[in-house]
Formats: structure tokens, sequence, C-alpha cells
């Protein structure tokens, strides 16, 4: 079973990535021609890019899901996440806020801060994103750098700078390289495709998958040794986290859409799931598989 489903994933992705490079989504808000370049957190970044009409374009969504995980890694168990976000873009530049507050904080294998646990079982507005980022548009390719800023309660804040190239064909594959450049020094790569499907008038079928590989640089991210019963064997990297997803777009009023979805999340390689002794290969928690599902709230303009 695992082996035929890493086999269907990386089919999809190797083929969605030979048709052409990487994906932005071309449509029509207001009248003005708008590129969307999806962020892993669900803030859009909307550009116009049709000099004849407004060059300033957005949008604010929140998100009510049964889970948070970033990269595989799970951030809440046993609760209710809230995930509200913001995005402008004017002429190519983008600004985004994305947050989560979690309704019922736990601990999970990679949610290990004592710190932080001690609001365990309370509410709390335990992460806010800020990502910053230029995107230039070549008919409908699309090349996008950027910075972002987490700013973590369970872990400490760090920051990346990214890249990401994206082409609106079929199946839409997005290549996006990430770089942490502060406290957790690695580089995380992640292949992604969408397609959507026409259901009934405007409503369509959105399905998805994406793969990611990591590749730890600083000493943060030495593996578990079971001869030294700590964190001091080589840097964790390798093949690290899939995920399959499923949802409807639904238009409910002008440029409104709700969005109910299902993610199906997965490690890539024994090195992702391992556990050595009771404790977690990697040092940032090892994955599950996990299914998060949800529903949105997203306005574009």
């Amino acid at each position: 079973m695992k082996g035929l489903r890493i086999l269907v994933l990386a089919v999809a992705l190797v083929f969605g990535f030979s048709i052409t490079g990487v994906y932005a989504e071309e449509k029509k808000v207001d009248g003005k021609t708008v590129h969307e370049v999806p962020t892993e957190k669900g803030a859009t970044l909307a550009h116009t890019v049709k000099p004849e009409t407004s060059p300033v374009s957005g949008s604010a969504s929140i998100g009510v899901f049964n889970r948070y995980i970033f990269r595989g890694y799970e951030i809440n168990s046993n609760s209710v996440v809230v995930q509200p976000a913001v995005s402008v873009s004017y002429k190519g530049f983008s600004a985004s806020l994305w947050s989560n507050i979690d309704s019922n904080v736990n601990g999970t294998q990679s949610v290990t801060n004592a710190n932080y646990l001690s609001n365990q079982g309370k509410k709390d507005l335990n992460e806010t994103d800020l990502t910053l980022s230029y995107t230039y548009v070549i008919d409908k390719l699309s090349l996008t750098g950027g910075y972002i800023y987490y700013g973590t309660d369970y872990t400490a804040e760090t920051e990346e700078v990214f890249v990401t190239m994206a082409y609106d064909t079929l199946l839409k594959p997005t290549l996006s390289v990430y770089r942490d450049i502060n406290e957790y020094g690695g580089i995380y790569f992640n292949l992604s495709i969408a397609h959507s499907f026409p259901v009934y008038k405007e409503i369509t079928l959105d399905l998805g998958a994406s793969a990611g590989y990591f590749a730890g640089s600083d000493d943060y991210w030495k593996t578990y040794q079971s001869s030294t019963g700590a964190y001091t064997g080589k840097k964790y990297s390798g093949l690290h986290d899939g995920m399959l997803k499923a949802g409807f777009t639904i238009p409910i009023a002008k440029n409104v859409s709700v969005q109910p979805l299902v993610q199906y999340w997965f490690p890539l390689s024994s090195n992702a799931k391992k556990s050595v002794s009771g404790n977690s290969y990697n040092p940032n928690g090892k994955l599950d598989e996990t299914l998060v599902t949800g529903v949105s709230l997203t306005l574009s303009f």
C-alpha cells in the first residue's frame, strides 16, 4: 500500500513537471486579469498583470481545520485551529500575513517546548507569519522571490528566503525552494501539482499533490543516535513529506467563495518516520500519516 501510494504521487509529480515548469493561475476578479501564486499556508499572492486595470489586488480568508500540519510536522493535536490570512499585491510586489489560533494547546512529537506547553489546554495564537515577495510574469510563467518571517510561540522564531517558479498549464506544477537564514539552517524543496475540474456552474473540484525534500545544514539537524543517547548523528536530509488533497471551490457571492477540503499527509522515506529508542530520529519530530479536514472562506479583490 505504501509503495503504491508513493508510486502514484511520484508519477503524478513527474508527469506534471515534465509538461512544463511551475504554477500560477490566471483568472478574472472584478474585471482585472489576475495571476495567483499559492503559498504553503494559504495566503495566496494575487497580482494584476494588465496595465489598463487597477494594479492593486489581494485576498482575505479564514479557515477552520482539525489540524495544523506544516511540511508534514504535526503542530497541534486534539483541537481545532483557526487560520486567518490576508494578502495585498501592487505591480508584482506582495505582502501577506497568516496566523494560526489553536483552540486547545497540546504537545506533539514536533512541539515539545516546555515553556509553550505551560499553556496546555488553553487557547493560543501561536503563530503569525509575514511574507514579502515580488513576482515577475512572462506570459503564463511566473517567477517569485521572497522572504518569510515565522513568528512562532511553540519554537524559536526564524526566517526564510524562497524562490518559486510557476506556469499556468495542465496540472499547474509548482516548484519552490526555501532556505532558512536564521535558527534552523537548511533547504526545503517542494514540488506540487493541482488541477480543477468544473462540477456544476462555477463550482469546481480541486485536486492536488505535493512532495518535499529537506537537507539540513545546521547542527540543529543532527539526528538521534542510540549509542550516545543524544542528537549527535549525521544531519537530517532526504525525501520528507508527501501530501494529497481534494476539495471544492463554491462561489457564494461576487468574489467570495467557500472551500471545503481534505488533505492526507504522509512521510516519504523511512528516515522521515523513523524512531530510535523511542526518540524521533529527526530532531524536529517524526512524521506520521495524518488527515486534515476543514473549510475556508475567501474574499478576492
